[in-house]
């Protein structure tokens, strides 16, 4: 009798450690005691359902620029919008980005056109409000 609870308790321990690895296929429900505790739940997403996160971020932007009389006048994407972005200081890390998007089947565009040449506005101001110190000349 004891080495059968054993055998049902550690068939039942396996069980508990597999559902942490195992891949949920259906989307589970809400209860209605946790509906009945909640006073308002907005379930959404973004029609591509490509990037929750983003979605989220832009929705609580938009929350805060209104106050619910109107819809807020903005973007539905930042200039990036979803795409992801790399930031290579030479020639040579952008010849290395363009061969790693080729290898990963990656689609880029090169925004700079290959100019690596950075230069401040013209209201920036050039000179450091700290002294230099001894043996830093400048």
């Amino acid at each position: 009798m004891a080495q059968q609870l054993r055998q049902q308790l550690d068939q039942t321990a396996d069980n508990m450690r597999a559902q942490e690895f195992v891949i949920q296929e259906s989307r589970g429900k809400i209860t209605p005691r946790q509906q009945d505790a909640s006073v308002g739940m907005d379930l959404f997403f973004d029609p591509s359902r490509t990037d929750s996160t983003y979605t989220l971020n832009r929705v609580m932007m938009a929350v805060a620029c209104t106050d619910g009389t109107f819809v807020p006048d903005m973007n539905g994407e930042s200039w990036i919008g979803k795409d992801r972005s790399a930031h290579p200081y030479t020639e040579q890390e952008q010849q290395m980005l363009v061969k790693a998007f080729k290898a990963a089947g990656a689609e880029y565009k090169d925004l700079n056109n290959g100019n690596f040449k950075s230069e401040e506005l013209p209201g920036v101001n050039l000179t450091s409000p700290v002294k230099a110190f001894k043996g830093y000349p400048r």
